[in-house]
């Protein structure tokens, strides 16, 4: 089959590795690294590429995004299906399941992560926002930005998170890909995160989710095909997280819409 894969350039070794082992033909487009923190943005560039893609009489469109700071919901399929996985966000493809990103964030949703991608895509380190500070703390404040705006957004968090804003976090976690381990940037995450006096936490990814993407595997578990006439909500639960709707019957504020 023919695939026309789009995808946060976060994942351009992972997603590269997964093309090379696929048998079928992907065309590859990456977009910036960081657009989570501006969802509508990111959202009506990923819109973009998938009209294009439609030209060209691909299979599918792939997507390497999940719910990301909800830049994920209210895509819609118009001539061809699209799969994308079932992710919160960059840490649940990383990670090779949303089970697996529960287990690790599930208590801790808030604790600022890095992979070899944030570390080589304008060595970022953590995830930042436009101005260079650390992004609070996600793609879940980015939703409540984007649902409440910057001013409620923070007073809801600082409710929910009382000294998150005030101290930081100190636990960090870099997600190691097997693949990328031999690049030797957990070592430098970790060197950066000691010397700020973080405590960092190695937990092991894994690139099923992109394998599968990339190969045709697409089980109703961990992803979602959007059929033509289609679009994607944001369901914001623990299984599901994104599910095809009719177009125009996505809104963005959560099941009740």
């Amino acid at each position: 089959m023919r695939f026309k894969l789009i995808a946060c350039d976060v994942f351009a070794r992972e997603a590269c590795i997964a093309v090379a082992r696929s048998r079928n033909v992907i065309d590859v487009e990456f977009l910036p690294l960081g657009e989570h923190a501006r969802p509508d943005r990111l959202r009506s560039s990923i819109q973009q590429r998938i009209d294009d893609a439609d030209k060209h009489r691909y299979d599918a469109v792939l997507l390497l995004y999940g719910l990301c700071g909800n830049a994920g919901v209210g895509i819609v399929a118009r001539n061809t299906r699209i799969v994308m996985p079932r992710a919160h966000d960059c840490a649940t493809i990383l990670l090779g399941s949303r089970l697996r990103f529960r287990e690790i964030f599930g208590e801790r949703p808030s604790t600022p992560f890095s992979s070899s991608g944030y570390m080589e895509r304008g060595d970022y380190y953590l995830r930042t926002d436009s101005d260079g500070t650390t992004l609070r703390y996600g793609d879940e404040y980015a939703a409540l930005v984007e649902q409440y705006g910057e001013d409620n957004a923070a007073y809801i968090w600082q409710t929910l998170h009382p000294t998150a804003l005030e101290s930081g976090c100190s636990e960090v976690v870099f997600i190691e890909i097997e693949e990328t381990r031999a690049l030797g940037h957990e070592q430098r995450f970790r060197a950066k995160a000691l010397q700020e006096g973080r405590k960092c936490t190695t937990v092991q990814g894994s690139l099923r989710l992109i394998d599968a993407l990339c190969g045709g595997d697409w089980n109703s578990d961990d992803f979602v095909v959007i059929q033509p006439g289609c679009s994607t909500k944001g369901v914001y639960d623990w299984n599901e997280i994104i599910r095809e709707v009719p177009e125009n019957a996505a809104g963005r504020g959560g099941l009740n819409e």
